[in-house]
């Protein structure tokens, strides 16, 4: 039995491999990564930075950042039967307002999806004179709603809370520009409707003593509700001599006031090493945007983009990395604080 406990369902048919005996990395890799390679489907060039969630019957869904041979970014659902191997639909997911009329972003990239009272919101990089966060919400991945972007440009990594917390709608976000954001920081908001959102609170801050999260930082998969708090994986960049280094951390949010951290690992739990991470479209991403889970064994799925060429698939448990974190821990900045 775990020692931290994960408060979420049951998910039947996940995806697992066993850390190799005497490793002692938080997280390791599926040892036939990329589970999904270059040109996938006719007309895509790449896919990664995608979200997967747990389907019917054992399956599993997601929503795919897609780019075709022209570069343009949009969103594409995916279907697997074991959460590897993937179709994909041979058409660019369509949106439509609340009034049923078509609202297609002009672009759309990273993509979160978050089951929040059975209904299941998709969160992405929109363009709305300038990048911002779309939301859409959806109960069969067929029908998809768009309702009103929460912020104004510029604003990126939207991630909801896969519940209420205190009655209220949370979602994590950063505050960019218009290009390649060379700052940022990990705020929050909440809204009691999903439309009109406020008590802005900072969350984590860039930096601390290692340089792998010094030039920003930004919220990854949907928070983990577990018996400590909430478990964040977020990614950190840091700018290199050849360029920018996109890792993955952790850390753990207060469970009923998620803008005061509790726990945050100063070192990176996965950093590009591979040749699929470190080569392709934009080199050295690792990059997670969803993560399967499982309270009856404490297992956890990751999936990450790689070099913006690549999904790639990494695993871990709830005690192991939570363990990770507490051993880790340093204090950074106001972070410990409440974000007003």
């Amino acid at each position: 039995m775990s020692k931290y406990l994960i408060l979420s369902e049951p998910i039947k048919n996940m995806p697992w491999q066993d850390r190799e005996l005497g490793s002692k990395a938080p997280v390791w890799r599926y040892a036939f990564n990329p589970i999904v390679k270059r040109n996938p489907v006719e007309g895509i060039a790449r896919i990664f930075n995608s979200a997967v969630v747990s389907w019917k019957d054992g399956t599993f869904i997601g929503v795919f950042r897609a780019e075709t041979v022209a570069t343009l970014p949009h969103l594409r659902v995916g279907r697997s039967d074991d959460g590897i191997h993937w179709i994909f639909e041979d058409h660019q997911l369509q949106m439509v307002d609340e009034s049923g009329k078509s609202w297609n972003p002009y672009y759309a990239y990273d993509p979160r999806v978050i089951k929040i009272d059975n209904v299941y919101y998709v969160v992405w990089c929109t363009e709305a004179h300038g990048p911002a966060i779309g939301v859409a919400k959806t109960t069969d991945f067929k029908t998809f709603v768009r309702i009103e972007n929460p912020f104004i440009p510029f604003n990126r990594n939207g991630v909801l809370f896969p519940r209420k917390i205190n009655g209220m709608y949370k979602i994590l976000s950063r505050a960019s520009d218009n290009g390649h954001t060379p700052f940022g920081d990990i705020f929050l908001s909440e809204s009691p409707d999903l439309v009109y959102w406020g008590k802005h609170r900072h969350v984590m801050e860039r930096g601390g003593n290692g340089w792998w999260q010094g030039l920003k930082i930004g919220g990854g998969p949907a928070p983990i509700e577990t018996s400590i708090g909430w478990l964040m994986l977020y990614h950190g960049v840091a700018n290199t001599c050849n360029g920018y280094v996109y890792s993955m951390g952790a850390a753990i949010l207060d469970i009923n006031e998620p803008s005061k951290v509790k726990y945050r690992c100063k070192n990176y739990i996965l950093t590009p090493e591979m040749p699929y991470e470190e080569t392709g479209f934009v080199p050295n991403v690792v990059f997670p945007c969803a993560t399967l889970h499982d309270p009856l064994t404490g297992r956890i799925a990751i999936y990450y983009g790689a070099a913006d060429s690549y999904v790639a698939l990494a695993f871990t448990t709830v005690d192991i990395l939570v363990d990770y974190i507490i051993e880790n821990h340093e204090s950074v900045g106001r972070d410990s604080e409440l974000g007003k």
